[in-house]
């Protein structure tokens, strides 16, 4: 009796995990428009069309999310398969999610070679300027949530100010955790988070193990030095900034771009493109390590990349799930991530002068279609893939006229 209950138990779970699986697939196709809107996805999907749990719980499950370092919508959803089916479903809901960003994001990889001549080199160019609209609208909208007050708009104005005077990336790291270390005093007006039972089947040993496996994870990334192959030290960058980064796709390009277009692993013309086309792909934007390792050693290399960004966010998150009750109201642990929170808006401030700007914009005409483009995204709310299809649309245009 006891062995037919398990049976029972694991085909149920299989058949949860499949249903999961087939669920976040259709999402991962049509899910179009960055982290924010895969959240508006998700609670439609799951809160009020399947009604797989209550505004309460997703709320606490977002809040933590978006409290942690990594890719805050992937982490939702893996953290959402992993209650509905167990460890089969969280991987089921990754899997499903990210499966066809990456897929188009190698294709890309492979195609973009072939861009050549005056028509391919407008496409590729329309490609840098699709990053110039995005991360300008992400600074201000980062702007405006992350750093609401005098604090820490000073803690923002001034890691910019230091990374356009030094763009060194260990100069990045010492300004998050000095940020982190000032968040402390000045930003004792923060609330903590109200956070109730999230769910989880197992203990805190269970989450322990689970950290110190992101530790480890993060140790072995940090280890990688200049003498290792180019592919190891592009998997390590990618960890690093999985496991690293707060505020999800468009922060993550500081972080690339010191570890990966400075060292020269990928070149800068490329390293936009990419960046570039994963605006127009649903899906997480992380999956662009998938071009970014397709670009150093080809299939090995965008698998290998896509498990070095995701993975550590989701150890991170599945080890912190059975804390997350009694950290949620820690008021020094709010302090300390309103901090850093302030540093990433600088962060992303700096990136977008160089290399997003200084990448991209050479003419008069660039700015214009920057300046169409941001004002249709803000004022109007055109999706990400209309303004792609804009942007490369007009360089082509530019392009056929000269």
């Amino acid at each position: 009796m006891t062995s037919l209950s398990r049976q029972d138990i694991d085909k149920t779970h299989l058949r949860r995990a499949y249903e999961v699986f087939l669920i976040f697939l259709r999402l991962g196709l049509t899910s179009f428009g960055g982290p924010i809107a895969h959240l508006g996805y998700f609670r439609r999907t799951f809160v009020e069309q399947r009604r797989w749990l209550d505004d309460t719980r997703y709320a606490q499950l977002l809040a933590l999310c978006q409290f942690l370092p990594g890719p805050a919508s992937s982490q939702l959803g893996f953290t959402l398969g992993l209650q509905r089916a167990g460890w089969l479903g969280g991987l089921a809901a990754f899997i499903g999610f990210t499966l066809p960003s990456a897929l188009l994001m190698f294709a890309f990889a492979a195609w973009a070679p072939y861009l050549q001549g005056r028509i391919g080199e407008a496409v590729l160019h329309g490609l840098k300027l699709v990053a110039v609209v995005v991360v300008a609208q992400g600074v201000l909208g980062m702007w405006r949530t992350l750093a609401p007050d005098a604090p820490r708009r000073v803690m923002a104005i001034a890691t910019a100010a230091l990374l356009l005077w030094q763009p060194q990336a260990w100069l990045q790291w010492l300004a998050v955790a000095a940020a982190a270390l000032a968040g402390q005093w000045l930003c004792r007006g923060v609330s903590t988070v109200r956070a109730g039972d999230v769910g989880v089947t197992y203990g805190r040993r269970t989450g322990a193990w689970l950290l110190l496996a992101y530790a480890l994870v993060l140790v072995m990334a940090m280890l990688v030095g200049t003498g290792w192959s180019p592919l190891a030290r592009t998997v390590a960058a990618l960890a690093r900034a999985g496991a690293l980064v707060f505020g999800g796709g468009h922060v993550v390009l500081p972080l690339l771009k010191q570890s990966l277009v400075t060292p020269g692993l990928v070149d800068e013309s490329s390293f936009l493109a990419g960046y570039g086309a994963a605006q127009a792909l649903p899906g997480p934007m992380f999956s662009l390590a998938a071009f970014l390792g397709a670009h150093v050693s080809g299939a090995l290399g965008a698998v290998a990349g896509l498990v070095a960004i995701f993975l550590p966010g989701l150890l991170l998150v599945a080890g912190v799930l059975p804390w997350w009750q009694t950290l949620a109201a820690r008021e020094g642990a709010v302090r300390t991530i309103a901090g850093i929170n302030a540093a990433v808006v600088g962060l992303l401030a700096a990136a977008f002068w160089d290399p997003v700007w200084r990448g991209a914009v050479h003419a008069p005409l660039d700015i214009a279609i920057v300046a169409l483009g941001l004002l249709v995204v803000m004022r109007a709310r055109w999706p990400a893939w209309a303004i792609v299809v804009y942007c490369v649309a007009a360089a082509v245009c530019a392009a056929a006229f000269k």
